[in-house]
């Protein structure tokens, strides 16, 4: 169990790194390119966040392929753990999102 709580945060930080990191590069990009850092940082930040998902999760359909092996053997707990480090991923990269729109656009506006 103890393995399992510790891929959650694992997979958490690795989605909410891409997605901030990745936006946070951009804005340096766009800043060295002359361009409107704030523009380019909101748009990567949407942009990235499904291929945020993806690093975490591993980056090839063998999650998928997980699930589906584990559910037609009618092993629901192993394919429950590996939904539930999906989600975790999508909750990092949404949370990355949620906080370069916050430092964007400043303050807590949505």
């Amino acid at each position: 169990m103890y393995s399992f709580w510790a891929n959650i945060i694992v997979y958490f930080c690795i989605a909410f790194g891409v997605v901030f990191g990745g936006s946070m590069l951009s804005g340096i990009a766009a800043v060295l390119t002359l361009q409107s850092p704030t523009e380019k940082m909101l748009t990567i930040a949407e942009n990235i966040k499904i291929w945020a998902m993806v690093a975490a999760v591993g980056g090839t359909i063998d999650p998928i392929r997980y699930i589906e092996s584990h559910v037609a053997e009618g092993h629901l707990n192993p394919a429950i753990k590996q939904i539930v480090l999906i989600v975790v991923a999508f909750i990092g990269a949404q949370m990355g999102t949620s906080l370069i729109q916050m430092i964007c656009k400043g303050g807590n506006q949505p």
